[in-house]
């Protein structure tokens, strides 16, 4: 439950950077070769060259484009967050030892707390495990790639002016279902993110609602390509999950039938 609020107190925090660098002198200009700036020109033409790159392979069709290089960015960044996981899991099973070590020094003076964080180093080196993989660090890594690819998107005029299923990517959606489905993906997502805190704690239930109501409500006045790239990521966040679920399930299967 700790681990999980803390969590999001790092995906809040890694919200609010989110919105210091959109804000910090990134344009919505057509994005070119010429574009000036390190940002601009090696991070946001990057990802805008290989969306080119990938549509050229169908037609121009940047649509299945951006479904591509969506999956392709979360599985390159599918090794930090199974490190993450990783962690967490391990961080879990420290739990009870941790706790004992807090009692042990829960006196507040200066010389208990030195001595309770030595111990609880010694122990996380012990057991191999890196607070840094846990928390703001892997989000660090992963958000400006995301942001990179979020404004290669919206600042690439040919998917402004490209049409895709029933939608243009450059308009938003005039059925109203992609903010929809946004909505639902995302409730999804967040459903088995803090399944575990929930039971726990039922306010965090409010979590699961929040998030999906502001992107459905954005989704609705943004370009189509924006909720359709959401919500690619969001399925491939789904499977993650539900994978990772199952590789845990069989692995404790194992375990247990080892044991008997």
């Amino acid at each position: 439950m700790l681990i999980i609020l803390k969590k999001y107190k790092v995906i809040l925090l890694c919200a609010a950077l989110l919105l210091v660098l959109s804000g910090c002198g990134i344009n919505q200009a057509p994005i070119t070769p010429e574009s000036p700036g390190i940002w601009d020109h090696y991070f946001i033409y990057t990802f805008s060259s290989i969306l080119a790159f990938v549509a050229s392979f169908f037609h121009g069709n940047y649509g299945l484009s951006i479904i591509l290089v969506t999956i392709v960015v979360r599985l390159c960044l599918l090794p930090l967050m199974l490190s993450q996981v990783k962690s967490q899991e391990k961080m879990k099973g420290l739990s009870p030892e941790i706790q004992a070590l807090k009692e042990k020094y829960k006196s507040k003076d200066e010389s208990s707390q030195r001595k309770l964080q030595e111990e609880i180093i010694a122990l996380y080196q012990r057991h191999k495990v890196n607070p840094l993989s846990m928390g703001c660090l892997p989000m660090l890594i992963q958000f400006p790639i995301l942001i990179a690819f979020y404004y290669a998107i919206v600042r690439t005029h040919e998917i402004s002016t490209h049409n895709f299923l029933w939608f243009n990517l450059g308009h938003s959606d005039p059925f109203f279902i992609l903010p929809i489905l946004v909505a639902v993906t995302s409730y999804i997502q967040s459903s088995l993110s803090v399944r575990e805190a929930v039971k726990a704690n039922p306010q965090m239930a409010l979590m699961k609602y929040l998030s999906p109501i502001m992107m459905a409500v954005f989704s609705t006045g943004a370009p189509a390509a924006i909720p359709l790239y959401w919500i690619v990521g969001s399925l491939f966040m789904i499977l993650q999950q539900f994978v990772l679920k199952m590789m845990k399930k069989s692995k404790n299967t194992f375990v247990e039938e080892t044991m008997n």
